[in-house]
């Protein structure tokens, strides 16, 4: 996959995963890191229990990553912690 299908793989999980986890999007940069990672994640942990990683721009791989990215999201939440807004 091009860097540019990982990006938007990227910014579609990570924009997900952020409103199913806190219901607000964590900035257009964060959704896109945390979606590319949250997709490597996914792809390693499918691949542990014997399921196909991430395999392109499908649906699939949209699953996997948005699976990934939600995992990533509360790792980081429960590390960083929610900040009050002031």
């Amino acid at each position: 996959m091009s860097i540019i299908g990982w990006l938007i793989l990227g910014l579609l999980a990570g924009f997900i995963a952020s409103k199913i986890v806190n219901r607000s999007g964590e900035g257009i940069i964060m959704d896109i890191v945390l979606g590319i990672v949250g997709a490597i994640v996914g792809g390693f942990l499918f691949s542990m229990i014997g399921a196909a990683p991430v395999t392109g721009f499908n649906i699939y791989s949209m699953v996997v990553a948005v699976i990934g990215a939600i995992v990533v999201l509360v790792i980081y939440h429960a590390i960083v912690g929610r900040r009050a807004i002031r």
